[in-house]
């Protein structure tokens, strides 16, 4: 079987979106102490990103979760495979995700976080497929909104491949 891959959101789309990202962000976190927390794997690339395009000072940290249980089914047990190593108590914490669609880890990953007593605590996507959503989440900053179309590139992976790619790409194999 071959894959197909079909372009959705090149380089220059997503570097001007990030840029704009980051302006914000920098205007909205200024004057407060503010930790990024990137969830990996996907959300590295944005969060490197992100980062470069931010004007005021930072933290960055990183977290990892899966979910367990049947792959095809949107239910499953969330678990955290990777903690942050820094202390957000009474710190400004943003959390970068690459793509928010079901919902379900995000929720439990910001009810375990506000556990920790932030002083705030947002979320920022490069992708939003609300039409897959089944918790509601906040979504503060989002990049893109994309229909329920399996995407890969940009830090998104098909069995760990196709990460590297400077564009997002629609994914079907043929």
């Amino acid at each position: 079987m071959a894959n197909r891959l079909e372009i959705v959101l090149t380089r220059e789309q997503i570097a001007a979106k990030v840029k704009q990202l980051g302006e914000t962000i920098s205007r909205d976190y200024r004057g407060k102490e503010l930790v990024l927390i990137a969830v990996l794997r996907g959300g590295v690339y944005f969060a490197v990103d992100l980062s470069r395009c931010l004007t005021i000072p930072f933290a960055l940290d990183f977290i990892s979760i899966s979910r367990y249980g049947d792959a095809a089914e949107t239910a499953g047990v969330v678990k955290i495979t990777k903690d942050l190593d820094l202390s957000i108590t009474q710190k400004h914490a943003l959390v970068i995700e690459d793509v928010v669609d079901t919902g379900l880890s995000l929720s439990y990953l910001l009810r375990n976080l506000g556990t920790r007593r932030p002083a705030g605590l947002k979320v920022c996507t490069l992708l939003n497929v609300a039409s897959r959503r089944i918790v509601d989440v906040p979504v503060d900053y989002k990049g893109f909104d994309l229909p329920n179309i399996f995407v890969v590139g940009y830090g998104l992976d098909y069995h760990e491949e196709y990460r590297n790619l400077e564009y997002i790409a629609a994914f079907t194999r043929t």
